[in-house]
């Protein structure tokens, strides 16, 4: 397949995550790349071996690049792809969608009006561990899925810039929650179906700023089942870790322990062997590949926008202290 060509927007530590990844792959070539920032944009192209536009505009007049690797902040989202979607290119865009669940719903209609794939990035769903419990679930082989339990942690102290979008309320409402919750609030939806409730408290207990650094999330499914969530960036170290509960059978999974299977009359659970994948490199691909070929997303716009009401609800139910529909939040597109 020829490699797709795209430019990189908005650049930070990320920007050259999911560039890296585009090396990996072999399915991209980095044409060019724009930021505000001079010397940013200068050493993202000469760390990657791309030109430097001189603006956006520029890089959506130039009828040989074909996509826009958007790692811009979640306020300029709809514009910035708006603008792409008129120029006719494709968008992978990192998460959450937007800011806003009105702001996610209109960017996956211009895309949709426009024609142009739109990703989004949840590399998280596609680690080997959770694509072995999701198949497992759909061969049956769990029963009903009754409960789940998931956290997801990091050690900020120390390590925060407040003057960056990423830590600030206005920018990234939410908090914890919004920037890393969200992640294992779309493992949980597919691995659980659509959550229809969110009940949730958080706090801002160790960290610098305005926003949250540790939250609780209990989700009801649309099928009954419930899942807790805690997201932490106040924790000692790194931790990520996610329990399926089924009738039939349940997962174990962390990131120290890894994988472990328990099924019904078992007496302990049982070591699962899953070769570690590479989750990011493996969505650009997808991403390509739709390009190419026309196909959907696995997490394209709209449900990256209703993933991002489980989240805002969240956010509601904490100001208020009572639980929040998530039909109430797309309703009003907060």
């Amino acid at each position: 397949m020829k490699p797709l060509r795209v430019a990189v927007l908005g650049i930070g530590w990320w920007s050259d995550v999911l560039a890296d990844a585009c090396k990996r792959s072999g399915q991209f070539d980095i044409v060019t790349c724009f930021t505000r920032s001079p010397d940013k944009r200068a050493a993202f192209a000469a760390k990657y071996k791309c030109a430097q536009a001189e603006s956006y505009e520029a890089i959506l007049r130039d009828p040989s690049i074909e996509a826009i690797v958007n790692t811009t902040p979640n306020n300029v989202h709809l514009e910035t792809t708006r603008q792409a979607a008129a120029a006719g290119k494709h968008v992978f865009l990192d998460k959450p969608i937007a800011n806003t669940v009105a702001e996610g719903l209109e960017i996956a209609r211009v895309c949709e009006k426009a024609g142009v794939v739109l990703a989004l990035g949840y590399q998280r769903r596609r680690e080997s561990h959770f694509r072995w419990i999701e198949n497992e679930i759909k061969a049956g082989r769990f029963g009903r899925l009754v409960q789940a339990e998931g956290n997801i942690s990091r050690d900020r102290l120390g390590k925060i810039d407040l003057s960056s979008w990423r830590y600030q309320a206005s920018e990234m409402p939410g908090g914890v929650m919004l920037q890393i919750g969200i992640h294992y609030v779309d493992v949980l939806e597919m691995l659980m179906g659509p959550v229809k409730r969110v009940s949730a408290i958080s706090n801002r207990l160790v960290l610098p700023g305005d926003n949250p650094d540790v939250a609780n999330l209990i989700l009801e499914h649309e099928s009954g089942a419930l899942s807790n969530l805690t997201a932490s960036y106040a924790s000692a170290s790194e931790y990520y870790m996610i329990n399926i509960y089924g009738k039939e059978a349940t997962a174990f999974y962390d990131v120290f322990g890894g994988l472990r299977h328990l099924k019904r009359g078992d007496s302990k659970p049982r070591p699962v062997d899953t070769e570690s994948n590479d989750a990011i490199r493996e969505e650009l691909d997808e991403f390509a590949a739709c390009v190419r070929d026309g196909g959907k997303p696995e997490t394209d716009g709209y449900w990256a926008a209703r993933n991002l009401a489980v989240i805002k609800a969240g956010v509601r139910s904490a100001r208020e202290g009572r639980a929040i529909d998530v039909a109430d939040i797309l309703e009003s597109g907060e």
